[in-house]
């Protein structure tokens, strides 16, 4: 899937949680219909099989509950996209990346391997800790192989974990810098990497004497650069990849660089960095929504030098499918799973508790049939709407997006002190408890956005006029 990831480290984000958060984007053309479900253990497969590869695979009898965030019309496969388990640790998949002709020519792709369809359903289950989540998918990869190219994030409330496939079967893992934040475009991101150390960086047991044996080693020095060994630098990527990097990065420190002079097209952009500020979940929620807002490239610019206007892809694009941004925490605070569905510039991100047995209906209950009776088609509708009278609609759509998450962060604080104290039974009552609230919430604010960007698309008809019949 072509996507875009932000990952936080504890020091860096504002309340000391774990942040991995992604967009999961359609291809082109199409609109990929979502929902926000928890998998019940016994509804878990025991015999998985691929729907696009045909693979099968013998899973754990022992899976735990999971939130997930799976396609609606299975026909090409589950596609869960994120969630967390009950072991409150989390797991995205994927970002699509990129390599290179000597990479894929050493270890060519495996027609029937495992792809992102499969990773959340077979790893998310029965993995108890970032690390470990690392350990099973690498195992994974290199008994099955892989079919594409993928980045996928694991965390917990101690760590981040960033895994990057290489060719067929070997693979890559980092550990995120707990003061950083890392961004992902489609382009294979880890920008160094030392086999020496095992405490911060995990790989496929031969890659060290794979890469000396196909000569992947591009560096002048004894130190390793994977994305010149393993990644891409084609043209395509200066528009399609680096420059969303370069936007993200200029937000969250827009005083650490000339970032005119660096460039929206760079090589040089660094995978991770530390912020100059401490980073929020509206951080999150605006550089995964941006359009190169305040630069030449936004595709909305109506005055001065549009020329560049749209010369880019933006990061919040038509065909975002939904936005998973997940908080663990270390200190026994409830996890959370952030979500909006739809095109990011013109919907809201929404938390829910995790440790729940089923989500809200309004979130849950999609099907293909169009329908203001949930989450994900009214997005859908108030997107269309909004881009399409864009001038008008903006102010309604940042009322929209600043009153649900105010609403938001006012019910997680009464909630949160609450959950700190129970236990068992009582704790998974309150969580879910508190997940109606706010999916109450939401769908009355939605549903009033909804009517307001109707009416104003509904004034700029091409077929208005000013007089009335009276």
């Amino acid at each position: 899937m072509a996507c875009t990831t932000i990952l936080v480290g504890k020091n860096a984000s504002y309340d000391g949680s774990c942040i991995i958060a992604r967009n999961d984007d359609c291809a082109s053309g199409q609109f990929t219909v979502k929902k926000f479900t928890v998998v019940d253990p016994k509804d878990q497969p025991r015999q998985y099989k691929s729907v696009i590869s045909g693979v099968e695979i013998e899973l754990p009898n022992d899976p735990m509950r999971y939130t997930a965030c799976p396609n609606v019309n299975q026909k090409e496969g589950i596609w869960a996209a994120c969630g967390v388990n009950e072991a409150n640790v989390a797991m995205t998949a994927t970002e699509t990346i990129t390599s290179n002709p000597r990479v894929l020519g050493a270890d060519p792709l495996v027609e029937n391997g495992i792809g992102e369809e499969d990773l959340v359903t077979i790893t998310l289950p029965y993995i108890h800790s970032a690390k470990e989540g690392v350990e099973r998918l690498g195992k994974l990869l290199e008994k099955y192989g892989t079919y594409e190219m993928n980045g996928i994030a694991f965390a917990d409330g101690k760590e981040i974990w960033w895994l990057e496939t290489i060719g067929g079967h070997h693979w890559m893992a980092c550990r995120v810098p707990d003061d950083s934040y890392v961004v992902m475009p489609n382009q294979q991101g880890i920008d160094e990497f030392d086999f020496n150390n095992k405490k911060d960086y995990m790989c496929s047991q031969d890659l060290e004497q794979f890469v000396k044996d196909h000569y992947l080693d591009l560096s002048f020095t004894e130190d390793f650069d994977p994305r010149a060994a393993f990644g891409s630098h084609d043209d395509s990527d200066h528009v399609y990849n680096t420059p969303r990097a370069w936007y993200m990065l200029k937000y969250l420190n827009p005083n650490t660089f000339n970032w005119e002079q660096l460039g929206p097209r760079s090589d040089q952009l660094p995978w991770c960095f530390i912020p100059e500020k401490k980073i929020t979940m509206e951080d999150v929620k605006y550089v995964l929504s941006a359009h190169f807002q305040g630069t030449p490239y936004d595709p909305y610019l109506s005055c001065g030098d549009c020329a560049h206007a749209g010369e880019f892809r933006s990061i919040g694009v038509n065909r975002n499918c939904v936005l998973g941004a997940i908080q663990t925490y270390e200190d026994g605070r409830a996890a959370k799973e952030w979500i909006a569905f739809a095109s990011n510039p013109f919907n809201v991100l929404v938390p829910f508790y995790t440790d729940v047995e089923s989500m809200p209906t309004y979130v849950s209950n999609t099907t293909e049939k169009v329908s203001t009776e949930n989450f994900y088609w009214c997005s859908r509708l108030i997107a269309a709407m909004a881009d399409a009278s864009y001038k008008q609609s903006l102010i309604l759509i940042e009322r929209y997006q600043n009153k649900v998450s105010a609403k938001a962060h006012e019910i997680l604080n009464k909630y949160d002190p609450l959950l700190l104290k129970a236990k068992g039974e009582e704790k998974t009552a309150l969580e879910t408890q508190a997940n109606q609230e706010i999916s109450n919430m939401v769908e009355k604010e939605t549903a009033d956005t909804l009517g307001k960007v109707l009416f104003q698309l509904s004034l700029i008809m091409k077929n208005s006029y000013a007089r009335s019949d009276a």
